[in-house]
């Protein structure tokens, strides 16, 4: 894995293989890599056919090593994008885990989104947290955060506004273990892809 230090004073993301089917889905033109070897590691239940229409493929639609580290810049890359989200990360210890959001990232005053969203983690093995009914607290972000999941004061996954510093905790919307090794971490790769 070549790691490109350069795209973030913290560490980078790789540039990836080919992206889903080896087909190279969502490359752009430019120096900046663009496709990805997470994508093998994402939940089967990720691609279930009532949230990706026939015919129509997930396309790397943020990658922070060719869009950098900001959630500003996350938040501007899913406009015009409606539909499901597959959000891949790896932190500081290389632990991969990440969430499925029924609806595009977006500001909002408060929590969005439907019970078919979720939260995964390859600790060691694929652990999915689907919903508990237990509360609607499924996605908010605003410019500071990105939080995913809640109760009693803790969020299932959060991200914070540059996209380097984390957090996991148990919650009541998914019933989650912490997804990552630690409850807080650094981020050195993520990737969201949504249905094109």
């Amino acid at each position: 894995m070549a790691v490109h230090s350069a795209a973030h004073p913290h560490g980078g993301c790789s540039v990836w293989g080919r992206g889903p089917g080896g087909r190279g889905e969502g490359r752009r033109g430019g120096g900046g890599g663009g496709s990805s070897q997470l994508w093998p590691c994402r939940p089967h239940g990720a691609s279930a056919d009532r949230n990706q229409p026939a015919g129509r493929p997930w396309t790397l639609v943020f990658c922070t090593s060719r869009d950098g580290f900001s959630l500003r810049s996350l938040y501007r890359q899913m406009e015009g994008h409606s539909g499901p989200v597959l959000l891949l990360l790896r932190d500081q210890d290389g632990q991969m885990f990440g969430a499925f959001s029924s609806s595009t990232f977006r500001l909002s005053k408060g929590f969005y989104g439907t019970g078919e969203t979720f939260l995964f983690t390859f600790s060691p093995q694929l652990k999915v947290f689907k919903w508990t009914g237990n509360n609607s607290f499924f996605v908010k972000g605003d410019l500071d955060s990105l939080m995913m999941g809640s109760g009693s004061g803790q969020f299932g996954l959060w991200l914070d506004g540059d996209l380097y510093r984390g957090g996991s905790h148990p919650c009541a919307t998914f019933n989650n273990e912490v997804l990552a090794r630690q409850e807080q971490f650094c981020i050195k790769e993520l990737e969201a892809w949504a249905v094109s």
